[in-house]
């Protein structure tokens, strides 16, 4: 929804707060949310950037929610109060808080800002009570909230003590959910790939059905505990080939499409073209030779993180291009 943030992740997918915000005006706004709920998506995520930041937040997550369609909101927690955590809930299908460590240091280097930390358990504090009480009083609709963790090198650690320390402060949490991080952005730049992404086999380690059975076995029972390896967001074509495609279509705050999430490259804008063709470019482009060609070599995860590079330089814009040559190197 916007590139604006007041964070500066150290493995920031979209490099909110470092460029423009590109955020569209209500009427524009409004008329994307109306594009997407056009598609019957099987559901619509809103992140960022800082999904809080944009005036009509609720209205368009209300809109798309009376339209029958799970809508969900990842956030990092910055600047709720009781009020707002309670009318989340109200109009949100699931609300996913960004905490990417269990202890202040951890999160707080990787987000890049100061009590960053202690802004998403306040969050979370408020949306458990919100929760607890909104259910108390029978509401029509109460959304569930939960953490969404990055795994990177730097807070792999913290696995458990997520589910020993954090997770059991908050009652009514119903998810948490460890995603690998991805070369994508940020964390495909000089030093963060090499310095941050899991390996192949501490991804296998991680996502295994051994380490889910024991971080499950540490945490309530009423949490769902969810791994993910985030291989599907390759797009990779022997994937594709099993009909292991990724179903999303990316919009970007300006209302550009993305051809696949994690890389470079638009088809066009959804505000003055039919979703429905964008979407048959976005899945044409995972076919597209070039793409093709890169992606079936990979194997590895550093592998992945060159073919990445290779992919945004190839699709990305001018501007795309300038952008990635300006990224700060990962100290």
């Amino acid at each position: 929804m916007t590139y604006s943030c007041p964070l500066r992740c150290t493995h920031c997918y979209s490099e909110s707060g470092r460029r423009p915000s590109r955020q569209l005006d209500h009427a524009q706004l409004l008329q994307v949310t109306d594009a997407l709920i056009s598609l019957r998506p099987l559901g619509i995520a809103l992140t960022g950037g800082e999904p809080l930041l944009v005036k009509g937040l609720l209205e368009v997550a209300g809109r798309i929610t009376r339209a029958e369609i799970p809508v969900v909101l990842y956030t990092s927690g910055w600047n709720v109060d009781r009020a707002l955590a309670e009318e989340l809930l109200k109009v949100f299908h699931r609300i996913a808080v960004s905490l990417d460590g269990a202890t202040a240091g951890v999160h707080n280097r990787i987000r890049g800002r100061a009590r960053s930390f202690e802004s998403a358990l306040s969050t979370l504090s408020l949306l458990d009570e919100a929760s607890r009480d909104l259910a108390a009083q029978l509401h029509a609709h109460v959304g569930t909230f939960g953490i969404d963790c990055s795994l990177m090198r730097s807070n792999i650690h913290q696995l458990e003590k997520f589910c020993t320390d954090i997770v059991p402060r908050f009652p009514a949490m119903r998810h948490l959910v460890f995603g690998v991080t991805v070369p994508s952005g940020l964390a495909n730049r000089a030093g963060f790939a090499e310095r941050e992404l899991l390996d192949d086999a501490l991804i296998r380690r991680t996502a295994s059905a051994w380490q889910l059975k024991r971080l499950q076995s540490l945490a309530p029972g009423t949490l769902d505990i969810t791994v993910e390896d985030n291989r599907m967001l390759m797009m990779h074509p022997d994937d594709l080939a099993k009909g292991w495609a990724l179903p999303a279509m990316q919009v970007e705050p300006d209302g550009g499409v993305r051809a696949m999430p994690i890389y470079e490259g638009t088809v066009g804008n959804i505000l003055d073209e039919d979703p429905n063709a964008l979407w048959k470019k976005a899945v044409a482009r995972r076919s597209d030779p070039f793409v093709v060609e890169t992606l079936t070599p990979v194997r590895t995860m550093r592998e992945w993180a060159e073919a990445a590079r290779r992919i945004d330089h190839h699709f990305g814009t001018a501007e795309d291009r300038a952008r990635i040559a300006r990224r700060p190197e990962y100290r």
